[in-house]
């Protein structure tokens, strides 16, 4: 049976890949063949057999593209990467394309690109396939990329992305969070030039993504009224999680060390700090003491994701006779299956980075959060869960620019005590429950959006047809 041939591009970060990974495994469901396009060196790190295990019935692969970097250059670099992939891929893609419809019989029918990789559309646009965005992030985010002339012309950036008005509050509307200039996503950078670099990116993505006839979020109505408000023509259908499907998650960089799940069935229920920082975070080593001691301080039972590279130094060093005072009461991985960590009986808290995946996982579970945030978006994010949900605490620096020992100490026991925390956290964990089930927001609007892929492989059907 001819199916809808649904390509679908990520941006290259695990939190990209992740969730339109789900989403892929969703529209297989819903009667789809769907071809994820990543990189090589993507390729080269996700652990592909995860795919093959699934409920895909091989109707869902991976396929990869050279990003135009040697081997040897710098993908952290995420100006350099992300100009380059716009570069060297829109040929290859369309090479794809071909390919595929000269050998399949389940032709392209559409492009679901990541905002991130906005350049796709106009590739697909040219061939004659339907054309999508998925923004992975929180719609908030993408409304501030889809304002940035306003923001120009409201004078909180310069034409070239450089925030000024510093210390002001960007509000897009009067019931949307506000951010900092400084916090934009484009803004987080360090130094003005990679500021400007990956502004004019965000400029292209921009451009590229007005000519999508969909835009479908990683996020639900219920968790971001007001954005979605501003944008009522966006389609909320998450949280896409492989846990709404009690399956197991795909498109994970690390090995996943599951001993800590029955670590976790000998803690007492609601006990546990969870602490992971997501896949791109870097501390320094007294920052990471710090964390280490104030771990520590709580003297409550702690999971610790401490992945390979979360320190700048070449050796992650805990301070001296650490493990011997923890013991059995602290447990470190090097990466966590996450979303079954989170849904422990166990979990008391999430600290976090505030990536959205992250944060998405922490609300599907009912959990309250201290807020990390690292880059880009997670700023934004933290405003959510602190000020908009109230369902969690800054973790603040001091002085230095340390978050320290005591203060983590003092937030973790803030949080335990002060219960308003954890009864806002099952009320929205409650309120996305009802999204993604059957008759919710989010599940109607995910079925409208199969509709229309299914509806354009129709459209490529008969096109195929006449010619």
């Amino acid at each position: 049976m001819v199916k809808p041939h649904v390509l679908l591009i990520p941006a290259t970060g695990q939190g990209h890949v992740i969730p339109a990974t789900e989403l892929g495994r969703q529209l297989v469901q819903h009667g789809a063949k769907v071809t994820v396009i990543i990189t090589d060196a993507i390729h080269k790190a996700i652990m592909t057999n995860q795919l093959e295990k699934d409920d895909c019935d091989g109707l869902m692969q991976m396929v990869s593209i050279p990003d135009g970097l040697e081997p040897w250059e710098d993908r952290n670099d995420l100006g350099k990467l992300l100009g380059s992939i716009r570069k060297s891929m829109p040929s290859k893609l369309e090479q794809l394309i071909e390919t595929i419809n000269k050998q399949d019989d389940n032709k392209v029918t559409c492009l679901i690109a990541d905002f991130w990789m906005a350049w796709a559309l106009q590739v697909a646009n040219k061939m004659g396939v339907g054309r999508a965005i998925f923004c992975p992030a929180s719609a908030a985010t993408l409304a501030t990329m889809m304002s940035i002339p306003k923001l120009i012309n409201d004078g909180f950036m310069n034409n070239n992305g450089i925030p000024a008005r510093n210390g002001e509050m960007i509000r897009l509307t009067e019931t949307m969070p506000p951010i900092k200039p400084e916090n934009l996503a484009w803004a987080t950078f360090r130094d003005s030039n990679s500021i400007e670099v990956n502004f004019q990116n965000h400029v292209k993505f921009v451009e590229s993504a007005t000519s999508a006839e969909w835009f479908v979020c990683n996020s639900a109505v219920e968790l971001e009224p007001a954005a979605f408000s501003l944008f009522p023509e966006w389609l909320p259908i998450g949280p896409l999680l492989a846990s709404n499907r009690l399956a197991n998650q795909a498109g994970h960089f690390w090995h996943e060390d599951s001993t800590c799940l029955p670590w976790l069935d000998h803690q007492a229920a609601c006990s546990v700090i969870y602490v992971a920082f997501g896949s791109i975070t870097t501390i320094n080593q007294t920052q990471f003491e710090e964390l280490a001691l104030g771990l520590e301080l709580t003297n409550r039972p702690f999971l610790w994701v401490v992945r390979p590279g979360l320190t700048k130094e070449a050796e992650t060093a805990f301070p001296d006779g650490y493990m011997d005072r923890v013991g059995s009461r602290g447990r470190i991985v090097s990466w966590a299956p996450q979303q079954k960590v989170l849904a422990h009986p166990s979990l008391a808290c999430f600290m976090t980075h505030c990536g959205w995946n992250s944060i998405l996982e922490g609300v599907t579970n009912g959990l309250p959060f201290l807020c990390w945030p690292y880059f880009g978006d997670q700023f934004y994010n933290e405003t959510y869960i602190c000020d908009i949900w109230k369902t969690g605490l800054r973790l603040e620096e001091d002085k230095t620019g340390i978050i320290t020992r005591e203060g983590i100490k003092s937030k973790v026991e803030q949080l335990f005590r002060d219960k308003t925390f954890k009864s806002k956290a099952v009320d929205m964990k409650e309120k996305v429950a009802s999204s993604v089930a059957k008759g919710g927001c989010s599940h109607s609007n995910l079925t409208k959006f199969v509709d229309w892929i299914h509806g354009k492989d129709a459209d490529t059907n008969d096109h195929h047809d006449t010619m």
